[in-house]
C-alpha cells in the first residue's frame, strides 16, 4: 500500500501548500494529492487558492512524488476541454507524474457560475461525457464532441505529455461504480468499503486497478485540542456525501452540522499523538481492497509538527 499526504486548499494559502508539498516529499510520502475548491467547507478552515496554478508551482519543487487532484469536477466551474488541457500541462511539467482525479462535485464548488445545481443522475451523465471528452483530447488531433450537455469544436491540446496522463473517477456506490470503472484507470474513494473495490474490479475487467482512498487525521501533542480543531474545522464531515455534494455554502455547512459533537467527530476521525490508531484506520483501507490512501490532516498550522511526526513514526509504522 502506497500512503499518500493531502495538500487541502481549503485549509491553507499557495505559498504555504507549496511548501508543504515539498516537505511531504522530503518526509518519505509516497504521493500527494491535492483538493480542487472554490470555497472552503466551513469558514474555519480559511482558505481556498486556484489549485492548478499551486500544482503547477509543486511540479518545480517536488522531484519523485505522483501528483493528483482529489477531485476536480469538470462540468460547470470548468469545461471538460479546458480540464484535458489543464492535466495534459501539468502532466508535462511533472515529468509524467500527474493523474487526473474526477468526480461529480458539489454545489459547495460549482453554483458559484450560475448555472444551478443538477440532481445526482445528471451529474453523472455530465461526468460521462465530460470523460469521453479529455479522452478523446488525450489520444491527439483534433477533436469534435456533440453530446446532451457540452459540444467541443475542432479542439486540440497542442502540448501532450509524452506519458498519458491516467484518470482516476470518484466513486461512492454501485451505480457510480458501474458506470465508471470501465473507462477509468483507477477507483477513488472516500469510505474503506469492501464491496467498492470488489465491483469495480469485476466490472473493470482485466488485472486489478488501483483504488485510492483518503482518511482524516488530527495529530497533536495533546488528545483535548485536537479533538477540538477536528470538531471546529472537519465536523462537515459527519455529513456523508449524499449531503455534503448538495449544500451550498460555509454557513450551510455550519447549520448542517451545528448538533455534530466533539465526541462524535473523536469517535470517527484519530485524533492526538499516537501512531497506532491511524495505523488501525489505514489498515481498514488495505483490508477493503484499497492500494493507496492520501491522509488529510486537519489545521493548516498543524502541518510542520505532522511531517516531523510522519517521518520519524508514522510511516516507519505503516511500513513495518
Amino acid at each position: 500500500m502506497r500512503i499518500g499526504y493531502t495538500l487541502m486548499t481549503e485549509q491553507a494559502g499557495p505559498n504555504e501548500l507549496v511548501r508543504f508539498a515539498t516537505g511531504a516529499e522530503q518526509a518519505g510520502f509516497d504521493f500527494e494529492v491535492m483538493s480542487d475548491h472554490y470555497s472552503p467547507w466551513l469558514a474555519e478552515q480559511g482558505h481556498a487558492p486556484y489549485a492548478w496554478s499551486v500544482l503547477g508551482a509543486v511540479t518545480q519543487r517536488t522531484e519523485r512524488v505522483e501528483l493528483m487532484t482529489y477531485v476536480t469536477c469538470p462540468t460547470m466551474r470548468y469545461h471538460p476541454a479546458v480540464v484535458a488541457q489543464k492535466a495534459a500541462t501539468v502532466q508535462a511539467l511533472s515529468g509524467g507524474r500527474f493523474t487526473l482525479g474526477l468526480g461529480a462535485g458539489e454545489n459547495l464548488n460549482e453554483h458559484v457560475v450560475g448555472r444551478g445545481w443538477p440532481p445526482a443522475n445528471v451529474r453523472h451523465d455530465m461526468l460521462a461525457e465530460a470523460l469521453q471528452i479529455i479522452g478523446g483530447l488525450f489520444d491527439g488531433g483534433y477533436f469534435d464532441y456533440e453530446g446532451k450537455h457540452f459540444r467541443v469544436d475542432s479542439a486540440k491540446l497542442w502540448d501532450l505529455p509524452e506519458r498519458r496522463t491516467p484518470i482516476g473517477v470518484a466513486v461512492s456506490g454501485s451505480q457510480s461504480v458501474k458506470r465508471f470503472a470501465p473507462v477509468a484507470d483507477a477507483m477513488i474513494a472516500v469510505e474503506p468499503k469492501a464491496e467498492l473495490s470488489s465491483e469495480w474490479d469485476a466490472t473493470k475487467l482485466g488485472p486489478p486497478s488501483r483504488k485510492i482512498g483518503q482518511m482524516p487525521v488530527s495529530w497533536g501533542a495533546d488528545r483535548d485540542a485536537a479533538v477540538k480543531r477536528a470538531h471546529e474545522q472537519f465536523r462537515w464531515f459527519a455529513g456523508g456525501w449524499k449531503v455534503n455534494a448538495e449544500l451550498p455554502g460555509p454557513a450551510g455547512f455550519a447549520g448542517a452540522t451545528q448538533f455534530v459533537r466533539e465526541d462524535d467527530v473523536a469517535g470517527s476521525i484519530p485524533c492526538g499523538p499516537d501512531v497506532e490508531p491511524i495505523v488501525a484506520g489505514i489498515r481498514e483501507f488495505e483490508q477493503a481492497g484499497f492500494t493507496d490512501v492520501a491522509l488529510v490532516q486537519i489545521g493548516g498550522d498543524q502541518q510542520d509538527g505532522f511531517l516531523d511526526f510522519a517521518e520519524k513514526e508514522l510511516l516507519p509504522a505503516l511500513r513495518a
